[in-house]
């Protein structure tokens, strides 16, 4: 695979392609300035990126929207080299809520349709405005899921025109052949967003979606924040690991670049969020250089099969992806 700054597309199987590096938009609208995903978007446009994962629970799509139509406005890109990630959160997957959460998404971006739109999660929440919904004890309320009714709803989304690609998250083999066998299936899903890194390099649902031909979307490529709230911390900090830091001075790169150049060489795309000027061109900096098939297999040998990301206050849920093997 002959990977370049300005070209590294990876074909869908619906005839799309997504880029192999993209930007995360993930935010705590707490703990996060007004305006800072606008001028971070539109940093990293200029920096090259052209992929943007974003979603409706981050708050922030009307910003990562006004950034793609002011970079659009003054002729640095134009709307079809932008490729736009959204998610259907959880408390909109009763049917006939799937077209009106999408259509907030595109409100929000003020654009006429995303490339991607994922069903973030495959467990329902109590729909409603309330994107966490708790009862009195703050026990979290769930709903029943019907993922194939979700599906069909999110088909019908892309042939009004309002999505390109279909895909979804968090899905186990399990629930992507729950989709992959409902009968009457239009449009296959392309692409499962999951997490991925050396400490967690999912080779068992790896192999299963090349088989099926889904693209698989790597999150917390390079680990993520150390909040006790939803990472779990007995997991060791990444980017210390003394492989990684060995072969990054090598090549005279870091050990988070060393980590995103692995999953792109094995066609995972990858996903890192900062809001860090610096860091936004440090990650793109990953074309210049590529880890020989040793180097390659010695980043697999540090698969510790942990997850950062457990959502353990959901795997309650009948529908919590994470107690199967994969």
């Amino acid at each position: 695979m002959d990977l370049t700054a300005d070209s590294h597309t990876v074909p869908l199987s619906d005839g799309n392609r997504i880029p192999l590096l993209g930007l995360g938009t993930y935010a705590d609208p707490r703990s996060t300035a007004k305006g800072t995903a606008l001028e971070c978007v539109k940093n990293a446009i200029d920096v090259g990126y052209r992929h943007f994962d974003g979603a409706l629970v981050y708050f922030n799509e009307h910003e990562v929207g006004q950034a793609i139509r002011e970079k659009i406005a003054d002729g640095t890109v134009k709307r079809e080299d932008i490729f736009y990630c959204g998610k259907l959160w959880s408390t909109f997957q009763p049917p006939e809520m799937v077209r009106p959460a999408l259509e907030s998404t595109l409100k929000a971006l003020k654009l006429d349709y995303v490339d991607l739109y994922i069903v973030e999660l495959p467990m329902a929440f109590k729909p409603g405005n309330d994107f966490y919904p708790r009862d009195e004890n703050g026990k979290y309320i769930y709903h029943h899921t019907d993922l194939c009714a979700t599906w069909e709803a999110m088909e019908a989304c892309k042939d009004a025109g309002l999505v390109k690609s279909l895909g979804v998250s968090n899905f186990n083999r399990r629930q992507l052949e729950l989709l992959f066998n409902k009968p009457g299936l239009k449009h296959k899903p392309v692409s499962n967003q999951i997490e991925c890194h050396p400490y967690f390099t999912q080779p068992k649902l790896l192999e299963y979606c090349r088989q099926k031909d889904i693209v698989v979307v790597g999150y917390s490529p390079i680990g993520t924040s150390r909040d006790p709230s939803w990472v779990n911390l007995k997991c060791p900090p990444l980017l210390e690991d003394e492989v990684l830091v060995s072969i990054g001075k090598k090549y005279s790169k870091s050990s988070a670049q060393v980590a995103l150049r692995f999953n792109v060489q094995r066609g995972v795309v990858v996903i890192p969020k900062s809001f860090s000027p610096q860091r936004i061109h440090h990650n793109y900096q990953i074309f210049d250089f590529s880890l020989t098939e040793e180097e390659m297999k010695s980043i697999e040998m540090l698969n510790k099969n942990i997850r950062f990301v457990q959502l353990l206050m959901w795997a309650d849920h009948p529908e919590y992806p994470f107690h199967d093997e994969y």
